[in-house]
């Protein structure tokens, strides 16, 4: 990135610095978190908020988008909201604060602040690299969050929801977590808003599957109409380890979810579903960098994208194929509803390949609503905004429909419908 001086500096990368040098005396973190800290801040103030220039960056002008920075959240009386799944053990961290309850199924459950405080979380607090805004924000700010491990051989028989509850301003929050080999579990990783007020969240799960663990970790974003969205998730895949990632974005102002996936164990296997339902002028970018780098692996990724009003959508992804990683199988397809002539989505697929013994593959469509399926529905008395949004419903719940759990198919279902019954 280009460097640049104080002078230059946009209104909301002022108020970031402004925000660190007031709550840096109150952050969790000993002297070398507090140091680190210092680092990751002085880095964003040096470079500023990537723009355009920088490639990872290219379709999500973070420096132009990011108008405003709200204050620090404070304790507005939230509580924890009904988990999406009857019967799902519930870990709620509510405006960026951690609630640690004992936990069944023998969990290891403490709150991150812990970590920070005795310093032992800054080994993983530090950026990815040079491009890694997401990282320098959430490692400069982070309060709390949960230290979550599962021991060898644990199944969940019911899902695991982190519930990350804001009601506006400023959230940082952090999740590492470590599955013990043998492990079966599915974690859901829920955002939500519950007011109307404009929020600036941060949020970085750092995961570890352990061998022959079978995981399903969902992503459900439900962030506010005003709010800024910063996600990111990190993960080792270990040998024949299977895990199933869904991102579902249905909220939200700005958003940048990233997935930074390092598949290390040979015979591991990633299935990657994404949906984005976009409205109004909002703008939303995911971001996938897939590295295959032991022989035998295989990924299959698709994305789906609904996009109404002005809305902007981004899907970039990258798989890498280390020189080593011979017997490869990576797929990767994104497809696209546009249900507006003012509605935008970028695609940007890539890969790198440095094995010659490999199957890669990657495809993108974007298409309008089928004009024969849509007059099937009407010559039968379906008003059309109803059977768009029916078409629109089957669009993306075919993804959905993955899941092999029916209350938590039935869940999402009913998130997606909502939103759409809102948009459509």
């Amino acid at each position: 990135m280009n460097m640049q001086t104080t002078s230059r500096l946009t209104a909301a990368e002022t108020a970031l610095i402004e925000a660190f040098n007031d709550q840096i005396g109150e952050l969790p973190g000993n002297g070398a978190v507090t140091a680190l800290r210092d680092r990751l801040l002085d880095d964003l103030k040096q470079a500023g908020l990537p723009t355009r220039r920088v490639e990872a960056w290219h379709y999500t002008d973070l420096k132009n988008l990011l108008r405003t920075v709200p204050p620090q959240a404070g304790d507005a009386g939230s509580e924890a909201a009904d988990a999406l799944v009857s019967g799902s053990v519930v870990l709620p961290v509510i405006q960026g604060r951690a609630n640690p309850r004992p936990v069944a199924n023998g969990l290891d459950v403490s709150a991150y602040s812990e970590r920070l405080s005795d310093g032992s979380a800054a080994a993983g607090l530090d950026a990815l690299g040079t491009d890694d805004a997401i990282g320098r924000i959430n490692g400069s700010f982070v309060r709390d969050g949960y230290v979550v491990g599962l021991p060898e051989e644990t199944e969940l028989g019911k899902p695991l929801e982190i519930q990350l509850i804001h009601a506006g301003g400023e959230a940082h929050t952090r999740l590492p977590v470590s599955f013990g080999k043998g492990v079966k579990a599915t974690v859901i990783e829920r955002h939500l808003s519950v007011t109307g007020d404009a929020a600036l969240v941060s949020h970085v799960s750092d995961i570890v599957v352990g061998e022959g663990t079978e995981l399903t970790w969902i992503i459900l974003q439900q962030q506010g109409a005003e709010d800024t969205h910063l996600g990111q998730i990190r993960v080792d895949l270990g040998a024949g380890a299977r895990l199933k990632l869904f991102v579902i974005n249905a909220g939200g102002k700005l958003v940048r979810q990233e997935m930074h996936i390092k598949v290390t164990g040979e015979g591991a296997d990633l299935t990657l579903r994404g949906i984005n339902l976009l409205g109004g002028d909002t703008h939303t970018d995911v971001t996938m960098v897939l590295g295959h780098n032991v022989p035998n692996t295989g990924s299959t990724d698709i994305i789906r994208n609904v996009v109404f009003d002005r809305a902007r959508g981004v899907f970039q992804g990258m798989i890498r194929v280390a020189p080593d990683a011979q017997k490869t199988d990576a797929r990767m397809a994104c497809n696209t509803l546009l249900m507006s002539d003012d509605a935008e989505f970028s695609v940007k697929p890539e890969l790198e390949i440095f094995a010659d013994d490999v199957q890669c593959g990657h495809g993108a469509t974007v298409a309008d609503i089928d004009d024969n399926h849509l007059y099937y529905l009407m010559s039968r008395g379906i008003p059309e905004n109803k059977a768009r949004a029916m078409l629109v419903n089957a669009f993306v719940a075919e993804i959905v429909e993955e899941l092999e759990d029916e209350a938590l198919v039935e869940a999402l279902e009913g998130v997606i419908s909502a939103w759409l019954e809102k948009h459509a």
